[in-house]
């Protein structure tokens, strides 16, 4: 195998956008948790308690029921979210970046030979579901959360309900419309709305504990078993209410890159945790001296009810906002490490990477958000759905985590097995209480995450099949009668090239290596680029160029662009030169799935390689693949290539994808069939 050149010098600039890390102080970065990480489980309050006695599965109104709803909510935030997620699985970090592809990088990258190919392959479809299942939430989170918030005019007068489902439209409308302009500005003031709706919950809850504090018998874990005990069946559907307060708790571990493990578990055990746990006994300490129809709202007096829906529709829209940030950033990630077709992406922040908005996406989160609010109509009928979306992913978390301890913590199965049998315990039964509502709107995030799960699977399927069929119509850009390429010292430069051996394009004969290269071909001043999809075989678009034009620039890069299963990829290690010979080289770019590739940017600073690359001279040449379906029968089914096909079509433009001034791209134009 072939060494690439090292560096002449350190590379000092950042060559591709990277996350922008500020050197924050731990409490900046807890408070920016409070405002980012905190938002939906800090919203969920509004309509848990409501939907354990209210909703479509309620259990009786009864003392003894309520101190055991409030004992599983208290066992159920402290077991998942404060023993499951902040202890062990936000250990399970790459690189300090947490979420779903994270953990599917972390494992690729890992786990090596260790893992068979059966066990990769679970790997990947966990991951994956898990990652669809965000699609999912992203569509009901908006929708139940600004709703719940809404509803609580209902409280104040039942003049408002004919006004509860449009004036929730129009409030996800306008949060829709604004992403464009990016979330900068607006997100520096979450922090600060997040306190005080935090603050507000343990006041309200304080108030209502001290009027009734035998609500706080309800810590002690008899009570939750006690429940079952009595309620049975009906009492184990009505967990599939409880969960709903822990719903927002798997956006620890995805948002963990951007506030650090340490500020997430400081703002939830000194001020997150505590807030919830007294709103919720609060709300418990109402209902025990009288039943509500929504506790959450008849804990303030009538005229304080308006002023709580405000506060309450900022918390929401903060939370939704959060959401639909992260699925901004998973599409990212999935286009990054080739699991979708390539999207418009905007970068809505000079300074911060992470703030980006795709067009397509937003466009179709919105119309699914508004189309679930007009059906569902109440949000009691969209906390099935919610429940199913936020369980099924509990589940996959622990799956994925159980891969993790064996191999990448190198645990034992009889040490690694015991822990995350103990979170499936919890997690399935949350699970099995919410599937059994699939059709009160469960079937809502299966539909969404299916559908993204095809559309993954269908378009890294597409590829290995697309690239297949390149490299077979072309040539290997290294071969030799003894099949080892060793480097030789080129005088004077300090580069390395390879053996001498040739190619033959059609009747043009090309030594790549020798001086009597390319001597058919003309030689033009400039630097040419051609795009390369594999780092093995000549580019296509070079070969249909010589057929073309029997020219060639003086100089010319062979570019290939690849992913690494890491978050970043340093500076110094994203360029792998090889030096062909006469001008032509071979570079490799490497980059992370929370990278987006600046191609001009980059060639920049192949002066550390003594490549003189200079924008005014440099053209840029990408193929363009007509795909054209096969009638035999292959691996992918004729649907499946069709919608790859559709997929590859409505791609963003290479050149705009990585950067490329148009002015200077020239495509050629191929027929592939697949």
């Amino acid at each position: 195998m072939t060494e690439p050149l090292s560096p002449t010098q350190t590379l000092r600039d950042q060559h591709v956008h990277e996350p922008h890390h500020p050197k924050a102080s731990l409490a900046t970065l807890a408070l920016g948790a409070i405002g980012v990480v905190y938002g939906d489980i800090g919203t969920s309050p509004l309509y848990t308690l409501k939907e354990c006695f209210h909703g479509h599965h309620a259990i009786a109104f009864n003392a003894d029921n309520v101190l055991g709803v409030l004992s599983l909510i208290f066992w159920s935030l402290t077991l998942v979210v404060t023993l499951k997620y902040l202890t062990f699985v936000m250990r399970a970090d790459n690189n300090g970046e947490g979420g779903m592809f994270a953990l599917l990088a972390l494992l690729q990258e890992k786990a090596g030979e260790g893992m068979s190919a059966k066990a990769k392959g679970m790997v990947v479809l966990a991951a994956l579901t898990g990652a669809s299942l965000l699609y999912g939430d992203g569509v009901i989170t908006p929708a139940i959360s600004v709703l719940s918030a809404v509803e609580g005019l209902e409280v104040a007068t039942a003049a408002a309900k004919p006004f509860t489902v449009p004036l929730t439209c129009g409030i996800l409308l306008g949060l829709f419309m604004i992403q464009k302009k990016g979330t900068g500005s607006i997100g520096r003031v979450f922090g600060p709305i997040m306190i005080c709706w935090f603050t507000l919950l343990a006041v309200m809850g304080l108030v209502h504990i001290f009027k009734n504090p035998e609500v706080l018998k309800a810590v002690w874990p008899g009570y939750a078993f006690n429940f079952f005990q009595v309620n049975k069946i009906t009492g184990f559907l009505v967990l599939g209410s409880v969960v709903l307060c822990i719903t927002g708790g798997e956006a620890l571990y995805a948002d963990m890159g951007h506030f650090g493990r340490g500020a997430i578990r400081i703002s939830w055990f000194c001020f997150v945790f505590p807030a919830l746990i007294l709103n919720y006994f609060g709300q418990g300490a109402l209902l025990l001296s009288h039943e509500a129809k929504n506790p959450f709202y008849e804990m303030v007096p009538s005229y304080l009810v308006i002023p709580l829906v405000i506060m309450a529709t900022a918390a929401t829209i903060i939370a939704s906002q959060a959401l639909i940030s992260g699925v901004f950033s998973v599409t990212r990630q999935a286009i990054q490490m080739g699991y979708l077709n390539r999207l418009n992406i905007i970068h809505t922040s000079s300074e911060t990477e992470g703030q980006i908005y795709i067009p397509l996406v937003n466009y179709a989160m919105m119309l699914a958000c508004l189309l679930v609010v007009v059906l569902f109509k109440e949000s009691s009928h969209l906390a099935a759905a919610y429940g199913v979306a936020v369980t099924t992913d509990m589940v996959l978390t622990s799956t994925l985590f159980l891969f993790v301890l064996r191999y990448c913590w190198s645990w034992s199965w009889l040490k690694a097995l015991p822990l995350v049998i103990l979170f499936l315990t919890f997690d399935l039964a949350y699970f099995g209480s919410n599937i059994i509502k699939f059709k009160d709107g469960g079937w809502l995030p299966a539909l969404v995450a299916s559908f993204m799960l095809i559309l993954f699977l269908t378009w890294r399927d597409g590829r290995k099949e697309l690239y297949k069929r390149i490299n077979a119509s072309t040539l290997p850009l290294y071969h030799d009668a003894e099949g080892d390429l060793s480097l030789i010292p080129q005088p004077g430069t300090g580069r390395l090239y390879q053996p001498r051996h040739h190619m033959r394009v059609g009747h043009v004969s090309i030594d790549f290596l020798t001086s009597e290269m390319l001597e058919d071909v003309a030689r033009v001043p400039g630097t040419a680029v051609f795009m390369a999809v594999s780092s093995t075989h000549v580019p296509p678009v070079l070969i249909h160029h010589l057929k073309l034009n029997h020219a060639l620039h003086e100089q010319v890069i062979l570019l290939s662009v690849k992913s690494r299963n890491v978050p970043i990829v340093p500076p110094e290690k994203t360029l792998e030169v090889k030096d062909l010979g006469e001008g032509i080289y071979q570079v490799t770019a490497w980059y992370g799935f929370m990278q987006s590739p600046d191609i001009p940017l980059l060639l920049e600073h192949c002066e550390a390689f003594l490549i003189d690359v200079r924008p005014e001279n440099t053209t840029y040449f990408l193929g363009h693949q007509t795909l054209l379906m096969e009638k035999h029968r292959t691996a992918m089914a004729r649907w499946r290539k069709a919608l790859f096909a559709f997929m590859s079509r409505n791609a963003w433009s290479a050149a705009g994808f990585f950067k490329l001034p148009t002015e200077r791209v020239i495509e050629v134009g191929m027929h592939i069939e697949i």
